[in-house]
Order: C-alpha cells, then sequence, then structure tokens
C-alpha cells in the first residue's frame, strides 16, 4: 500500500474552496489524500479535544503521522515545559491517545535537528526514546549528514533495523554539510516513509537577510523529477508493506499540486477518501 500526502492541511489553498473554513479544511483535505503529516504537534503536545476532532473529520482508515514535539528531540532552546523528560513524554503518548483508538496512527515522526550528530550520547537517546514511546510505531529522520558517512551507514541502518526504528527518507537539496543524502533502504519491515522537501539549493541554507524557513520549501518538483521516483518507491513497496511519502514543500503552495500529481503519475486510485464536496457559489 502507497500512502501519499502532504505536511499539515492549513496551507493549501489550491484544494480548498472560497467558502472552506479553517475548521473544515481537515475535512476537505482528507478527500485528496488518505494520509498527513500532523505539524501543530512539534510546537505544542496537543489537547485531547484537538486529536479527537481530527480523527472525526477523517474517514476510516485514514493515517496520521504525528510529529513528535519539540522537546523531544532537542529542537527547543531553554527549560522544557514539564517537571521531566519522562513527564514530557507521558504526557505527549497520552496524546496520541485518540489516533491509536481509531487505527489511525500510522507513526509519530522524530525529526531531529542538524546539530543532532553521530555520537555515543545521541545513540544512547535515541535508544531511550524508543523505550519511552513503548509499542508506538516510531519513524526516526536525520538532518546530521554524519549518520550516513561511508564509514558508518551500515551502522546507522542496523542500529535502525534493531532498534525498530522506521526510517524517515528525505528528498532535499544537496548542498554540502547541511544535506542529508537520499538512503533508499527501509529500516522497518511493516512501514517506510519518505518526505519530500524540495531542491532549492540556492535557499536550503540558514541565511540571515531572508525568511529561510519560507525559501527553503519554495520549490515545485517537475515531472521528470517526480518521475525518477516511481522506481524508487517500487523499490521500498519490497521492503517494507506500507510506503508513506508526504510532500513539505509547501511555502508556494506546490505541495498539494505535487502530491496530487504524483498519485496520477502511480496510477493509484483511494477508495477510502472522504466524499468531495461542491462548492457551487
Amino acid at each position: 500500500m502507497i500512502y501519499i500526502g502532504l505536511t499539515g492541511w492549513g496551507d493549501h489553498d489550491s484544494l480548498y474552496g472560497p467558502h472552506t473554513t479553517a475548521r473544515d479544511k481537515l475535512k476537505d483535505y482528507a478527500s485528496y489524500f488518505p494520509t498527513v503529516e500532523v505539524d501543530a504537534s512539534f510546537y505544542a503536545v496537543q489537547p485531547l479535544r484537538n486529536s479527537q476532532k481530527w480523527v472525526q473529520d477523517t474517514p476510516d482508515g485514514f493515517q496520521f503521522i504525528v510529529k513528535a514535539y519539540q522537546g523531544m528531540t532537542g529542537h527547543e532552546r531553554g527549560e522544557i515545559p514539564f517537571d521531566s523528560k519522562r513527564d514530557m513524554f507521558q504526557a505527549f503518548k497520552e496524546s496520541l491517545t485518540p489516533y491509536s483508538e481509531a487505527g489511525k496512527l500510522a507513526m509519530v515522526l522524530f525529526q531531529f535537528p542538524p546539530w543532532f550528530d553521530c555520537k555515543r550520547e545521541n545513540v544512547s537517546y535515541l535508544r531511550w526514546c524508543k523505550e519511552e514511546m513503548g509499542d508506538f510505531p516510531c519513524a526516526l529522520e536525520f538532518r546530521n549528514q554524519s549518520w550516513f558517512t561511508p564509514n558508518l551507514i551500515k551502522q546507522t541502518l542496523q542500529f535502525m533495523r534493531d532498534e525498530k526504528w522506521i526510517h524517515s527518507i528525505r528528498d532535499e537539496p544537496q548542498s554540502g554539510e547541511g544535506s542529508v543524502p537520499t538512503v533508499l533502504q527501509s529500516t522497518h519491515s511493516e512501514k517506510v516513509l519518505v518526505r519530500f522537501h524540495g531542491r532549492n539549493v540556492h535557499g536550503w541554507q540558514k541565511r540571515k537577510d531572508v525568511n529561510w524557513r519560507e525559501v527553503r520549501y519554495l520549490y515545485r518538483y517537475n515531472e521528470q523529477e517526480l518521475r525518477s521516483w516511481i522506481a524508487n518507491i517500487k523499490e521500498l513497496q519490497k521492503q517494507s508493506q506500507k510506503v508513506y511519502a508526504v510532500f513539505n514543500n509547501n511555502s508556494g503552495g506546490d505541495a498539494a499540486d505535487n502530491g496530487r500529481q504524483f498519485i496520477d503519475m502511480l496510477g493509484i486510485h483511494y477508495d477510502n477518501l472522504a466524499p468531495r464536496q461542491l462548492d457551487l457559489f
């Protein structure tokens, strides 16, 4: 099974009619895609009422990729707003209950920051994270290329297999030390994740004179670039039962169009999408 989706559901204007409210966007989104990445969970551990609503707004079989809270992955500078890391993890796990009970939790995505490099203390922390998460399926995405240097790549992949981490594979610009290569290896027999970040080489590295978050994800994949990924997705299907692929090139509204285009190119027809709402006026 191949699940194609986007990161978030609020920024994809091409999917929505002029009268679609913010509260109804997920319902409309679920008429186009069978999965979504929840980014709000990165900025704050979400109250149960939010995840309960999102589960209710999506059809049976819809899948959520829930991004781990920033304090769990070391993005948050300063003190975490919890008494301890264990309390933070516990609060986050409790926020997953509605997804899990509905059978709609694809995985939790641990995306670590660029300064999280390959060293013993970080390997130990990854083991601790996986132990704390228990039976929740967890994906691991690195943003520091030290994990995939020629002398460490085999050990990194084997570690992920041994610890049952789902590999989050990246498609992104290759612009030196700030880039992680595309490593087409699944580490989990059931699931693998691909995240399309765009290929804006010149805007990828952080710059002081621009809104770098907007610039780095400003990219539209062309047909040839997407077509080159068809064989990659089919190869990953041989390694895992379920392949999840989400487009994160959101800045210019390109993710939704590229996602729908990729579904067509793969010849996929989803039977479990939400009914399409027609905006007549």
